[in-house]
């Protein structure tokens, strides 16, 4: 069966720093892939490989078996269509209220009217627990917790066949990034739609992947279903999973 995603051999350098150093990775449609690694590692680089926000310098990206290499913006944009995104800022526009940023994409990029998208929007908040009268609030007006459940609600309003996730449960309480991961388990189970989430919290790992990769310098070290990560008999994965300062990932810590 032809993978929703199929990454093979993606490079990418900026300058002399190799970001990405040959990337192999395949996500099954219906399937919700969580790249672990720290921070630096080219985590975001991947995401942004397969958005078309960049260009590898070589390798091969494809969606549902069409090659993204060498698509014109109108190509990109099509493809674009079949995706949503949860920003790890949330990345909500302050000027609008709740209701326009959930049904952004919906009147931008579909030309849908005002009324039904308004419906839409808050059919979407409903469904990761917001009231609609949270529609006509400012995102300044809301935690922190609820400008994820808002972004999620954007995420999820185009009906998207791809959902990506950029550390989503970052600046949050334990409790609320519990209930965030359990929305995104949630909501990705009852769409069927494909998942590809970036992220350092093993919380979210738990609660959201069916298949883990950890990226490590560049390179995909491991690949494996959630249940083995404890005993995935990898030296990188014990170590980042386990929080310890010793082992084979090297951090830059000055001293003195």
């Amino acid at each position: 069966m032809t993978p929703k995603i199929d990454m093979q051999d993606v490079r990418k350098a900026f300058g002399t720093k190799q970001v990405l150093d040959g990337v192999n990775l395949t996500v099954a449609a219906g399937e919700s892939l969580v790249i672990i690694g720290g921070s630096g590692t080219g985590k975001s680089v991947t995401i942004k490989c397969i958005l078309g926000l960049i260009k590898p310098d070589s390798g091969e990206v494809k969606v549902d078996g069409e090659s993204l290499i060498g698509l014109n913006e109108a190509g990109f944009r099509r493809v674009r269509k079949n995706f949503g995104m949860l920003f790890q800022g949330g990345a909500l526009f302050d000027s609008l209220p709740v209701w326009r940023n959930v049904a952004f994409g919906l009147m931008q990029g579909q030309g849908m009217a005002a009324k039904p998208a308004r419906e839409i929007a808050i059919e979407n908040l409903q469904r990761v627990g917001l009231s609609p009268d949270v529609a006509d609030l400012k995102p300044s007006e809301l935690s922190g917790g609820m400008q994820k459940r808002v972004g999620l609600a954007r995420a999820i309003a185009a009906r998207p066949q791809v959902i990506f996730f950029d550390e989503p449960t970052t600046g949050l309480d334990p409790i609320m990034a519990d209930v965030i991961n359990e929305l995104i388990s949630f909501q990705v189970k009852d769409l069927g739609c494909t998942a590809v989430t970036i992220t350092h919290d093993m919380s979210s790992v738990r609660k959201i992947a069916d298949r883990v990769a950890m990226l490590y310098r560049g390179k995909i070290v491991w690949n494996g279903p959630r249940a083995d990560i404890d005993h995935s008999g990898n030296a990188y994965v014990e170590q980042f999973v386990k929080g310890l300062a010793e082992g084979p990932i090297q951090m830059d810590v000055r001293r003195g």
